[in-house]
């Protein structure tokens, strides 16, 4: 299945860090409410001018070129004011999660991935997080849901109940009061509930992101996926109370590919050289080489990828600001190479990770519009 995307879509996005991202958002929200030491970096204040409560719903995977497709199946999604933001980089959830829970940039907050490769040599999935490492140290920023409460300002998160206390939840939204949801009924009137009061109120949507992987944008799963979240906004738009605004908002867009965009890091001998460990995903491969191998592998990789992808070092991909300043401590966390693909192409990684990475329709993780470009939608 090959979703239909306009030739901008593959164009590489920057992060628009301090104008227009993620990162932005929570700050922003949190200045509307009157948090002191807060500031409106969206220009949100005009529109939300008179509200003393804010819910802000993140739909995991509708990306601004997803809106159009699911549109057509949930047309409220396409008739309410929207703007345009972008992800950080990775445009992957772990990343993107607690950008928008901390309001700080990738390099600061140190979620640099999907995977990453720890100090001990394992490798963490930020989505089977535990307790170890430490998610206050492995993530050191204050969240934007501590700093509100502290404030005096009630916040409550609303997702899925498995999700309470995990690491990831722990590094993107400790602070806020936990109100778990099994379903999308439950979390329209959980949010809903938590409205009745002056405050904010964020929920977290997964099901339009998991059916995207599974079966692709804009097959049948993924379109009844995308009538539910139609429902869902439509729930907390007619059910807002006085005082009250919605933000709908997502954490990356996807991209299909299709079985020929697939290179397999794990059966090609000449890509696989010097390498003793992998991470990320698969459009934005960390690669950890052994000792003096880094030239080598670039050199190879380079040979065998062409324009399908951007080989860099670390150093370069840090340098040319992708993750916003990166502290000495986060640097070795991103590969010593740093692999960012274009087009419909995803290093696979097979013996380095379960096989069903790489059976996966849809992706996401890189730097072209149709994963960067995130919609933010304003019910007033």
């Amino acid at each position: 299945m090959t979703d239909q995307l306009p030739p901008e879509a593959f164009t590489p996005v920057r992060p628009a860090y301090g104008s227009a991202s993620l990162a932005d958002l929570m700050p922003s929200v949190s200045a509307v409410l009157g948090v002191p030491g807060t500031t409106d970096v969206l220009g949100l204040g005009a529109e939300l001018d008179g509200v003393d409560r804010i819910a802000v719903l993140l739909v995991d995977g509708l990306g601004t070129y997803q809106i159009p497709v699911a549109a057509a199946h949930a047309p409220i999604l396409g008739e309410l004011p929207a703007r345009a933001l972008t992800s950080g980089f990775p445009s992957t959830t772990p990343v993107s999660l607690v950008t928008l829970g901390t309001g700080a940039l990738p390099g600061a907050h140190g979620i640099l991935g999907f995977t990453l490769h720890k100090p001990d040599g394992g490798i963490l999935n930020h989505i089977k997080w535990g307790d170890d490492p430490d998610p206050a140290k492995w993530q050191p920023q204050p969240t934007r849901f501590e700093t509100a409460m502290a404030a005096g300002l009630p916040v409550t998160q609303v997702t899925r109940p498995e999700f309470e206390g995990t690491g990831l939840t722990v590094a993107a939204n400790r602070g806020a009061t936990f109100s778990g949801a099994a379903d999308p009924l439950a979390l329209s009137d959980r949010m809903l509930a938590a409205l009745s009061r002056p405050g904010l109120v964020y929920g977290y949507h997964p099901d339009l992101d998991h059916h995207g992987h599974g079966t692709g944008v804009d097959s049948p799963p993924w379109q009844e996926a995308a009538r539910e979240v139609g429902r869902l906004v439509t729930r907390l738009a007619d059910g807002l109370p006085e005082g009250a605004a919605l933000l709908v908002t997502a954490d990356h867009g996807q991209l299909n590919v299709p079985a020929e965009g697939r290179i397999d890091l794990g059966r090609d001998p000449v890509l696989a050289a010097g390498i003793v460990a992998v991470a990320g995903e698969p459009r934005v491969r960390y690669l950890y080489v052994e000792d003096g191998a880094r030239d080598d592998v670039i050199a190879a990789w380079r040979g065998v990828l062409g324009d399908k992808a951007w080989v860099l070092t670390r150093e370069e991909a840090i340098a040319g600001g992708w993750y916003g300043p990166v502290p000495p401590e986060h640097e070795s966390r991103i590969g010593d190479v740093v692999v960012i693909c274009q087009g419909r192409t995803v290093i696979v990684a097979s013996g380095w990770e379960p096989p069903a990475v790489g059976q996966l329709v849809a992706y996401h993780g890189s730097v072209t519009a149709a994963e960067m470009t995130i919609p933010l939608l304003i019910v007033r």
